[in-house]
C-alpha cells in the first residue's frame, strides 16, 4: 500500500489528528471534526499485523464518514534482528505523522493519549531507572521540528473517553497486539492496573511533579551554563566548584546538544577528572576531551581525505568536504599573493612540519607551534596547505605560516579556517537550513 497523496489543507484552522482506527483516536477524531476546525487525519500502516490492510480501508471509511480528510503513509522495511518492535514502529510513526502534516501545511498535530498512557509512560521509564527527563512523561503540548504535538486529553481518563465512545455509536479497532504479553507496555496492563485500579492517577500526578522539577532544572543549568560555558567549552573547574547534583545537572544539559551522554559517562566525567589533566572519553557519536581544564566536544572523526588541489585565489568561503570546515580568503594587507594560492595542496599533517607564526618569530614544529597556540590535540590533523614548491602556507587552526608572507606592494589575501560549527547557516528550499 503506498503512501496516498496528502491534500493540501494549509489554513490556520486546520488541525491534524493522528488516527490509529483504536477507541482513543476515533473518539477524540469524532471531537475535532464537531469543533468547527478543518480536520485531516493521518494514519500511518506499520505492515506489521495481517489486518493493516483492512485497517487503513476501515479509517478512510470512518474519516469521511466524520467529515474530514485523509491521508495515509505505509511504512517501508522491517525491524531489524534483535530491534525492538515498539521502538521501530514509534520512530516510523513519528517520522511519518511529521511529513504528512508537513505536505499539508499544517502546523497543529492532536495525538489521544490519555492519563493511562502517561501512567504507564513514568511506570516504565522508572523501572528503566530514567532520570528527571524520563519521568516527566509526554509533554501536554511540544513543538518539534516545525510542528506542535498535542495531547488535549493527557489528564483524562480512559473510561471517560471509552464512555463518550459509545454513547455515540462509534465503532473503532481492537488491535490483538494490545493482548500480546512479550509486549511490557501490555504486561503492565493485563497486571498493574488490576492490581492497583487507583494508581493511575498517582502515577499520572507523579509526572507531573517529574516535569515541574524538569524544568526547574533546565533554569537552573541555564544559569549555570550562562556563565561556565559555551557550546564550543564548558569550564571544568567551574564546574568542579558547584555542588555534586548541581555539577551534574548542567554537565547533562551541556552535552544534550552533543551526545546522548549515559549516566556512567556522566559519573566518569564528574569523577575522573582533575585540574591540568588531559583526558578523553568515547562517546556516542564522537569524543569528549578535557583540555587546560576545559571539556571539548569532537565529532566522531573518520580517516582524513587524501591529499587533494585547491586554488584559493579567490576571495570568499572555500567549503572543503571531509575536513569538516572551510577555508575563508579575505582581501588584507599581510598575507599571501593570489597566484601562489592558485595552485595550492591541501593534505593532513605528516609530523616534520615546521611553522612560523610572524615574520620576527622563531621557527617552531609544527607540534610545538599548536601547543603554544593552545590548539588541543584533536585539532592538529589538518588540513594543510602547501604551494607548488611544496613549502607550508597555512594550518588549520593556526592561520598563515609568516614565511609565505607577500611583498608590501603586492596584491595579498588573507586565509583563516572555520569549523563547521563557525559557518553561517545558508537558507535552504522551504526555509529550511542547509
Amino acid at each position: 500500500m503506498a503512501a496516498s497523496a496528502t491534500p493540501r489543507l494549509a489554513d490556520s484552522d486546520v488541525v491534524a489528528v493522528a488516527f490509529s482506527g483504536g477507541l482513543d483516536s476515533t473518539a477524540l477524531l469524532h471531537v475535532a471534526t464537531r469543533s468547527g476546525a478543518r480536520v485531516l487525519a493521518l494514519h500511518v500502516h506499520h505492515g506489521l499485523q495481517p489486518q493493516a490492510d483492512e485497517w487503513a480501508v476501515h479509517c478512510e471509511g470512518v474519516a469521511r464518514e466524520f467529515g474530514a480528510a485523509f491521508a495515509c503513509t505505509r511504512l517501508s522495511g522491517a525491524p531489524g534482528r534483535g530491534d525492538s518492535v515498539e521502538a521501530w514502529a514509534r520512530e516510523g510513526r513519528h517520522r511519518a505523522l511529521h511529513d504528512m502534516a508537513g505536505a499539508a501545511g499544517v502546523d497543529l498535530l492532536l495525538l489521544a493519549h490519555h492519563r493511562r498512557d502517561q501512567a504507564e509512560t513514568f511506570l516504565l521509564q522508572a523501572m528503566r531507572g530514567a532520570g528527571m527527563a524520563g519521568l516527566a512523561g509526554m509533554p501536554k503540548v511540544q513543538w518539534r521540528d516545525g510542528l506542535c504535538w498535542a495531547r488535549p486529553w493527557l489528564e483524562q481518563p480512559r473510561e471517560l473517553i471509552q464512555a463518550y465512545a459509545e454513547q455515540h455509536g462509534l465503532r473503532w479497532i481492537e488491535d490483538p497486539s494490545n493482548g500480546d504479553a512479550r509486549f511490557a507496555r501490555n504486561r503492565l496492563r493485563q497486571t498493574v492496573w488490576p492490581a492497583f485500579p487507583s494508581a493511575e492517577a498517582g502515577l499520572a500526578q507523579a509526572a507531573r511533579w517529574a516535569q515541574q522539577a524538569e524544568a526547574l532544572a533546565a533554569e537552573v543549568a541555564g544559569d549555570d551554563l550562562a556563565r561556565l560555558a559555551t557550546l564550543e567549552r564548558l569550564d571544568l573547574a567551574g564546574l568542579a566548584a558547584l555542588s555534586p547534583a548541581r555539577a551534574s545537572n548542567a554537565l547533562r544539559a551541556w552535552l544534550a546538544p552533543h551526545t546522548a551522554a549515559p549516566a556512567s559517562l556522566v559519573e566518569r566525567l564528574l569523577t575522573e577528572w582533575r585540574p591540568g589533566a588531559t583526558l578523553c572519553w568515547p562517546a556516542p557519536g564522537g569524543e569528549l576531551h578535557a583540555y587546560r581544564d576545559g571539556l571539548h566536544w569532537a565529532e566522531a572523526a573518520g580517516t582524513f581525505p587524501p591529499p587533494s588541489a585547491v586554488d584559493l585565489s579567490r576571495p570568499g568561503l572555500h567549503p572543503q568536504p571531509g575536513w569538516q570546515g572551510a577555508w575563508l580568503v579575505e582581501p588584507a594587507s599581510a598575507g599571501i599573493a593570489p597566484a601562489r594560492l592558485a595552485r595550492l595542496t591541501q593534505r593532513a599533517r605528516a609530523g616534520a612540519e615546521q611553522f612560523q607564526r610572524a615574520p620576527k618569530s622563531a621557527l617552531r614544529s609544527l607540534k610545538k607551534a599548536c601547543q603554544e597556540a593552545g590548539l588541543p590535540p584533536w585539532r592538529r590533523g589538518g588540513p594543510l596547505l602547501f604551494d607548488a614548491e611544496e613549502r607550508l602556507i597555512a594550518v588549520a587552526g593556526l592561520g598563515m605560516d609568516a614565511r609565505a608572507f607577500a611583498d608590501q606592494d603586492e596584491l595579498q589575501l588573507a586565509l583563516s579556517w572555520l569549523d563547521d560549527s563557525a559557518l553561517p547557516q545558508r537558507e535552504g528550499p522551504a526555509g529550511t537550513t542547509a
